[in-house]
């Protein structure tokens, strides 16, 4: 099971699930990222914090603990 913080630069990845409850989860889902959602890895910070990923057309930083959330295949 590999989540979108062990993605690499310049990846494209699909989203499977996102795991975590209440508050967190329903932050991820509102920011775009949701099951069967394409993602693009642009760049990751030198020290992997945070994440800069292109979901539906628009650019978003995650923090690794948030990325950590994502599952992808």
């Amino acid at each position: 099971m590999r989540t979108l913080k062990e993605a690499r630069v310049g990846e494209h990845i699909s989203v499977l699930k996102i795991i975590g409850e209440g508050p967190v989860k329903r932050r991820i889902m509102d920011m775009g990222i949701t099951k069967g959602v394409k993602v693009f890895v642009r760049k990751v910070a030198p020290l992997g914090d945070p994440v800069e990923i292109t979901v539906r057309g628009y650019e978003l930083s995650l923090r690794k603990a948030d990325a950590q959330m994502v599952v992808i295949e």
